[in-house]
């Protein structure tokens, strides 16, 4: 009985000093405490990862990255002054996936127009596995993040559960239970806060990729379209 009188008093002492705090606990403090070390983690390095793939991202798909209209421009002058060599030496130098496919272009146009196109679909089409495969990152966490929280969604009601059976007499008590829940509601909450960004970013983005890629051929095609041999 004492004991009980004892634990009753500590359960009172607690309340007091939850309402001498202020009656409620914040929101991030709420969050934080059922989340966890091991989930608060985990969502954390997923948020500074998929900020900074996402700007990365961003930064790559600009179109002065891909098709540089100085590039062009230039190059486009070299050619049509009839110098090779500095045409070549501009599209190496510069590290746009443009100035890698005209580069590749010029170092076969010497063996015939054909293979210098078949040199250049080459280079583009590993440029853009290299883009793709760092979008791919993006969908990555936008498929991870919910499942991570359907594992935090069971870890919790899991929890709760053995507190129901652990209980051998009344009620089970209602702050121990709800810490379970919470647990499993804000887990599945902060993956879909995480995924929704994750994958519409990465659709943007390989949209956007995609028509910088083609317009990477049509510009590349149309300035070496000269080498063309025109027929007699």
């Amino acid at each position: 009985a004492q004991e009980e009188e004892q634990a009753v008093a500590e359960k009172d002492v607690v309340a007091a000093d939850n309402k001498s705090d202020g009656g409620e606990i914040s929101y991030l403090a709420w969050a934080t405490k059922s989340l966890g070390w091991f989930y608060g983690l985990v969502f954390l390095s997923l948020s500074f990862t998929l900020v900074s793939l996402f700007v990365m991202n961003l930064l790559t798909a600009r179109r002065e990255n891909v098709v540089p209209s100085a590039l062009v421009a230039e190059f486009e002058q070299h050619l049509e002054a009839n110098k090779m060599q500095e045409a070549y030496d501009l599209a190496r130098n510069d590290e746009s996936f443009l100035g890698h496919v005209l580069s590749a272009g010029l170092a076969k146009v010497s063996t015939g127009y054909n293979e210098a196109i078949e040199a250049m679909q080459e280079v583009g089409e590993e440029e853009n596995m290299r883009l793709e495969h760092r979008l791919s990152y993006l969908a990555l966490i936008g498929t991870l993040s919910p499942m991570i929280g359907l594992l935090g969604t069971v870890d919790g009601m899991i929890n709760s559960f053995k507190l129901i059976a652990n209980t051998a007499t009344g009620a089970p008590d209602p702050q121990a239970l709800a810490q379970g829940i919470s647990t499993a509601l804000f887990t599945t909450f902060i993956g879909l806060v995480l995924a929704i960004p994750a994958l519409a970013a990465y659709n943007l983005l390989r949209n956007r990729v995609s028509r910088l890629v083609l317009e990477v051929g049509i510009v590349s095609e149309g300035l070496m379209s000269r080498f063309q041999k025109k027929p007699t």
